[in-house]
């Protein structure tokens, strides 16, 4: 029993199934280095209110550098029976400093504040790095914008073909929303900024302890206001996980949009070889394995979202046991997005556009039947729905002719109606720069959007 640091209280050693089963030593190591950040700011936050020594934070101090050299050079050697990150290294620190000022360290906390603490301190760092993928992507992204503002396309509702826009436009829409999962990602940052240190058990301590300079010490604004609140809460690991899945969410649209225009049936982009796979038996086979993959593992971390809503949704308060679930699927979500932003980011940059096809392209579906309407509507003031029925009318002239209506020569043969103004209206790049209405496919609109992308990634300092 002498192993474990609560085992005054016992009479019977543990179970060798319980060690095994309570230990959570494998999964939360990693956080390692925020442990003993966490410790430094509360050992000199104890100093300072005299509740320890100069000499005796300063040995505290030099211990726990010392922790964390030999785990940065995998000389430490783990134990099961520590339980703990948090054990591990305050069991260690004894032995390098000696128990009577080792056992010092953990006066005024509790494993249930360090750990929400450390965990903290891991989400706010790993949000700020999923800050810097994203930017990195939306300048990708802003990159083919600028080279493909007059590269034609078609648009797709209910995957039918709509009506024509350019690359850049379309890319676009997926920079605005990675634009929004940073702005999610800050929000959460700012959410997260209070310190649960110093909340103890559940209840706080009697210690005259100075809560608010620990936490600027960790680099929060506040300490949590609330220490049953402070150990209990894990609204900012879920707010990751929301934000990882939303993410995800524009990934995988993203991706099969990718999937499909690389395909032989539509063939508007090339992926990179780099970034394309091989089949084992068709030789001719170049599969986009990198949106595939990503595609896919959208379904995990929409899962390790659902896990920790599940853990958390009938906890009585404070802490319970149950919260040792709380990191794995942090863990896991926070690797997968970062591998899958880079992956993507890189075959981004690689891709080849095909004009010519995306602009063949548009002479099927008739894409051109809006803008004929809005014609009539605009000069020759008839109502919507009677343009609609005109229009729908020149549609099946065309289909019946086997033609698309960008290819019509005479509409007043149609209709008497149309005016030779009206067949220039049969173009698509006049279809494309038409639109007026902010946030369209013109040119000059998509050349702001790109402007305001550029000035938010320079306001938020990205």
């Amino acid at each position: 029993m002498k192993n474990q640091m609560w085992s005054g209280r016992f009479s019977t050693a543990s179970d060798t199934l319980l060690k095994e089963f309570n230990a959570s030593l494998n999964v939360d190591k990693e956080l390692f280095k925020q442990d003993i950040k966490g410790s430094m700011a509360h050992a000199t936050m104890l100093e300072h209110c005299g509740i320890l020594k100069q000499n005796e934070l300063e040995a505290i101090l030099k211990g726990l550098e010392q922790i964390q050299n030999e785990i940065q050079s995998e000389s430490f050697i783990f134990n099961i029976d520590d339980e703990d990150i948090h054990m591990a290294v305050e069991k260690r620190l004894s032995e390098i400093i000696g128990k009577e000022i080792g056992g010092k360290l953990h006066t005024a906390r509790s494993r249930n504040d360090q750990v929400a603490t450390d965990f903290k301190l891991f989400v706010k760092e790993k949000t700020g790095e999923l800050m810097l993928l994203l930017k990195e992507l939306i300048i990708t992204l802003i990159a083919h914008a600028k080279e493909h503002k007059e590269s034609i396309m078609p648009s797709f509702t209910h995957l039918q073909h709509a009506q024509p826009i350019s690359f850049s436009f379309w890319i676009l829409s997926y920079a605005f929303m990675f634009k929004r999962d940073i702005l999610r990602l800050e929000n959460a940052l700012e959410l997260a900024d209070e310190c649960p240190l110093g909340s103890c058990a559940c209840a706080g301590t009697s210690y005259p302890t100075n809560r608010a300079l620990s936490a600027k010490m960790l680099g929060f604004k506040n300490p949590m206001q609330n220490a049953m609140d402070g150990v209990s809460d894990r609204d900012f690991a879920l707010d990751l996980l929301y934000n990882i899945a939303v993410i995800f969410t524009h990934t995988s649209r993203l991706c099969e949009e990718l999937i499909l225009f690389s395909s032989t049936e539509f063939d508007f982009i090339a992926i990179s070889d780099s970034f394309s796979t091989g089949s084992s038996i068709m030789p001719q086979k170049k599969n986009p394995d990198v949106c595939e993959l990503i595609r896919g593992k959208t379904g995990r971390v929409y899962g390790n979202l659902i896990a920790l809503f599940t853990t958390m949704k009938a906890l009585p308060l404070a802490y319970n046991k149950d919260m040792q679930e709380d990191k794995e699927g942090v863990f896991d979500s926070v690797k997968t997005a970062q591998n899958s932003l880079i992956i993507l980011n890189a075959m981004l940059k690689e891709i080849k556009v095909k004009k010519e096809n995306m602009l063949k392209a548009c002479k099927n579906g008739h894409l051109l039947a809006t803008d004929l309407a809005d014609y009539l509507v605009r000069r020759k003031n008839i109502p919507f729905r009677e343009a609609h029925f005109i229009v729908g009318k020149v549609v099946a002239y065309a289909e019946n002719e086997g033609i698309d209506l960008s290819e019509i020569s005479n509409l007043a043969q149609i209709d008497s109606i149309f005016d030779e103004e009206a067949m220039q209206i049969l173009d698509f790049k006049h279809s494309l720069n038409a639109k007026q209405s902010e946030g369209s496919s013109s040119t000059s609109s998509v050349e702001k959007q790109i402007q305001d992308l550029e000035d938010f990634l320079k306001a938020k300092s990205l």
